[in-house]
């Protein structure tokens, strides 16, 4: 594959992202080397979700700048597969900033429904380990989206084949997340399946189909 060259504006603000993103990683592994050593080798080890799944959670240095890396390269993402498999034929101004910020209000609004669903049934404790654990392969997936739009924005003429692997590796990751969750939880889940049930539609499968609802526009 031979690197090819967008227009000047486009890539200078991609760059920026791709860079400032980068930032916040090497931060993370400057930072807390040890964590970031066990968190890179998740999918295939447990031993990062074992070791601080009981302490600091989600208010953590090291959580916080990884789901920042997670969030710009998501709606970055997004962003560049929406150009390549339906190019819009208006693109709004900002276009990338609105992306980001609905990705960035619908895990506020959701983690949010999630601690108070916690509160309500007196299970805080799990439900924020299960959001812990979901929120790290989530943002695990975000080295995905990093690599694959440093290969769409520098590298690929045709970024298809880029977009569907990087798509099914998301997927995969976020699959094995999921897996960890209900195989830890079986007894907590099977005691509100119902609500589970209706948790799973509304607030994990529905993202999903908004988003490739949006790509197909």
């Amino acid at each position: 594959m031979e690197p090819i060259l967008r227009t000047a504006g486009t890539a200078d603000w991609m760059t920026i992202i791709l860079v400032a993103s980068l930032l916040f990683l090497v931060l993370a592994k400057r930072l807390f080397y040890t964590r970031f050593l066990n968190f890179i080798i998740l999918p295939f080890n447990n031993k990062y979700i074992f070791l601080y799944n009981k302490k600091e959670k989600l208010v953590n240095w090291f959580h916080i700048l990884f789901t920042v890396f997670q969030t710009t390269n998501f709606a970055l993402f997004v962003y560049l597969a929406r150009k390549t498999i339906a190019p819009p034929n208006d693109e709004y101004p900002f276009m990338y900033l609105i992306i980001l910020g609905f990705i960035l209000l619908f895990l506020l609004v959701k983690t949010t429904l999630q601690l108070a669903n916690g509160y309500i049934f007196g299970s805080n404790k799990v439900v924020s380990e299960v959001i812990f654990k979901k929120l790290s392969y989530f943002n695990y997936s975000g080295i995905v989206m990093f690599m694959a739009n440093l290969l769409i924005v520098y590298v690929v003429k045709t970024p298809n084949l880029v977009i569907y692997g990087a798509i099914l590796l998301i997927l995969l990751i976020n699959i094995i997340g999921w897996v960890t969750v209900l195989r830890n939880h079986q007894k907590f889940i099977a005691n509100y399946f119902f609500y589970f049930i209706l948790y799973l539609c509304a607030l994990e499968i529905s993202p999903f189909i908004i988003i490739g609802g949006y790509l197909q526009l």
